[in-house]
């Protein structure tokens, strides 16, 4: 038998980068009574905080869902891991920092799709809500808002080395991948604030936890939606073994991520027909498009050893190294404790007809076999290929009705032969790139893929065996007005009532970049539809 919570206005499911905006935002108004949802815990532990931490929560059996996908074929049957965030913060509190929002033609191609509202002049003012840019405000960036925007903590001689590499290539310098122009090489900018992790649990939450009118429940799984007929009234959760419930007045608003929410919709009876009869789920509404159209960015890792001790594998094999770096961080906030997942990087253009840049180059000072690995034990560094807008479209699938039991995920990664070209473009660029005499005297081999990898057939076997994502599950909830949409642009759920999306699931294209920041415009956005404003 279930325990009955009570009734709120609105209930969120998840605690993830959007879901932490929407707790923040609905329970500004102290006339409402907010359920926030999130299946993991407390984001207590204190690698969630350190920045370069990251590396420590790929696999980490609490904080992290572990999902992986089905045999990609396009990567040579291999299962990819896709890690998601279970923990106050979701993936915000383990990601790789990078804030990119995407170019403004990602947004005017949502517009065009026939998403009114979602243009880049109508989603800048909610990027600018967001983002307290330590820069300052200008006419790309707020000043004023929770999220903590900053640059690196210093520069590196290695990443200097390859921006002017870069600029060698042609490509302009840019100092801010998120203002006029997303073309260029230069630093990544971060979320942290004072050399710490600046997740959207730390800028959202943590300052609003007193708030009366805001019941935020960790470790709260939820199973299913409940339901009137069409109308969304309640979620049942599940909470150390117990088996609870509320009803909300007002939206329920999925927050749960691309791969949960579609999961969660699907097990409790809405999806496609025949997968809902497949997996056994009384069929509440026939909506198609619920975990179609799974998009994501792959990488490809090109490992180089570097002719100078400067490494961060240099550092961790050095006992003195090791105390100087922690000594620098507590004392200064300093130093390689404070660097994201992508130290600096390039945006380009591939084809020099293509209107804008489609590819993305991350520099990191550092090398591994794979990401979440021990580091290399030779001073090594690493540069990654990311195409921009891949063709390819997945899916997320429920298993069975259980709604414990993971989802089956096909990102069906290199599935066109346009993202083959793609590839292998991107690892001839990053070929390009090391030949410039800027980094020359940086490094004395190209370890992986190796100078044997030579053909772009050999370029894309090298790519199928060791491809990985990039962390970008979006698009399997699709905002929309043709057929395969699940919610329309105010982010209701179509064919049912007071139900919402909102997080990278309903993306209907996958923004040029990082997603995060992306996400928690979302976030900002659909605060707004909730509470009947149309403008920031």
């Amino acid at each position: 038998m279930s325990e009955i919570l009570g009734h709120f206005d609105h209930i969120i499911v998840g605690a993830g980068s959007a879901g932490c905006v929407l707790a923040n935002r609905l329970s500004a108004d102290p006339k409402r009574r907010v359920l926030l949802l999130e299946a993991g815990g407390e984001d207590w532990n204190p690698w969630i905080h350190v920045p370069i931490g990251y590396g420590k929560l790929f696999t980490h059996p609490k904080l992290n869902w572990l999902f992986s996908t089905e045999p990609e074929p396009g990567l040579n049957n291999r299962k990819i891991p896709q890690p998601r965030g279970r923990v106050l913060g979701g993936s915000s509190s383990i990601n790789g920092l990078i804030y990119i929002r995407g170019q403004r033609e990602d947004f005017d191609h949502w517009r065009q799709l026939g998403c009114v509202g979602w243009s880049f002049d109508d989603v800048l003012p909610y990027f600018k809500r967001a983002e307290h840019q330590v820069r300052g405000e200008d006419a790309y960036h707020g000043s004023d808002g929770p999220l903590t925007v900053s640059d690196q903590s210093e520069p590196h001689e290695l990443c200097d080395a390859l921006i002017a590499a870069a600029e060698q290539m042609g490509l302009p310098r840019n100092d801010d991948f998120n203002g006029v122009t997303q073309e260029g090489a230069g630093y990544y900018q971060l979320t942290t604030k004072q050399g710490r992790r600046c997740s959207a649990a730390t800028a959202y939450l943590r300052p609003v936890r007193d708030r009366r009118n805001l019941v935020i429940l960790p470790n709260a799984h939820a199973r299913r939606i409940l339901f009137d007929g069409r109308r969304a009234i309640g979620i049942e959760w599940a909470s150390r073994g117990d088996i609870k419930t509320a009803q909300a007045n007002g939206d329920i608003i999925l927050a749960a991520g691309a791969i949960n929410t579609p999961h969660l919709l699907q097990v409790s009876g809405v999806g496609g027909g025949k997968l809902l009869q497949d997996i056994g789920a009384r069929i509440v509404h026939d909506l198609p498009g619920v975990g179609e159209n799974l998009q994501d960015h792959m990488q490809v890792r090109h490992v180089f050893r570097a002719s100078k001790p400067i490494t961060l594998n240099d550092d961790l094999a050095s006992l003195t190294r090791r105390i100087r770096i922690g000594w620098r961080y507590l004392s200064q906030r300093k130093g390689p404790l404070t660097v994201s997942a992508g130290y600096a990087g390039a945006f380009l253009r591939t084809d020099p007809c293509a209107a804008t840049p489609d590819l993305q180059l991350l520099f990191i000072n550092f090398s591994s076999q794979k990401m979440g690995d021990r580091l290399d034990t030779f001073s090594g560094f690493t540069v990654s290929a990311c195409p921009l807008r891949p063709e390819s479209r997945g899916w997320v699938r429920a298993a069975t009705c259980d709604p414990h039991q993971a989802p089956r995920i096909f990102a069906n990664y290199l599935g066109t032969l346009a993202d083959e070209n793609a590839i292998i473009s991107g690892m001839k660029q990053i070929r390009e790139l090391m030949r410039q005499p800027a980094v020359l005297d940086y490094w004395e081999h190209e370890v992986s893929p190796g100078s044997s990898i030579a053909t772009d057939e050999q370029l894309l076997d090298y790519a199928r065996a060791t491809g990985a994502s990039l962390y970008h599950p979006t698009c399997s909830s699709k905002m929309g007005v043709d057929l395969a949409a699940v919610v329309d642009p105010e982010l209701r759920v179509y064919g049912l009532e007071n139900l919402r999306i909102a997080d990278g699931s309903i993306m209907p294209a996958l923004v040029s970049g990082n997603t995060n920041a992306a996400i928690i415009m979302i976030g900002e956005k659909a605060s707004d539809l909730v509470l009947g404003r149309n403008r920031a």
